[in-house]
């Protein structure tokens, strides 16, 4: 079977993508990074087949979204439910929350994370 993650091809665009998070992915990612939500480690700008996702947490088999006004079109919602689906297909949970909601409601973001942890 083919390896799915961290495919050779994306590294240069996922270091890109590491190097410039939106403000909420640079927010979101510091209480994510060294373990500090009950001691999961997360992955920032991970590449999962064709697809990098904004954080990944291998032992929850847990990806999250962050989705900022270029999501908020018919084409683009499109697309992330397409991406969504594949996710879904390959055994992952995926969970997606607005830029604003990580914001304005950070320990209600970090609460629904937790909720999608096994145990």
């Amino acid at each position: 079977m083919k390896p799915i993650h961290s495919q050779k091809y994306l590294l240069p665009l996922r270091r890109k993508l590491r190097k410039n998070l939106t403000p909420a992915e640079a927010f979101l990612w510091t209480h994510l990074k060294g373990k500090k939500l009950q001691g999961r480690k997360f992955q920032r700008q991970h590449s999962i087949g064709n697809y990098i996702v904004d954080f990944y947490c291998a032992s929850e088999q847990l990806i999250i979204e962050l989705d900022g006004e270029v999501h908020f079109n018919a084409a683009a919602q499109e697309k992330d439910n397409i991406r969504t689906e594949y996710l879904e297909s390959l055994g992952y949970t995926v969970i997606r929350f607005e830029n604003k909601l990580v914001f304005d409601q950070l320990p209600t973001v970090l609460s629904e994370i937790e909720s999608h942890f096994k145990v």
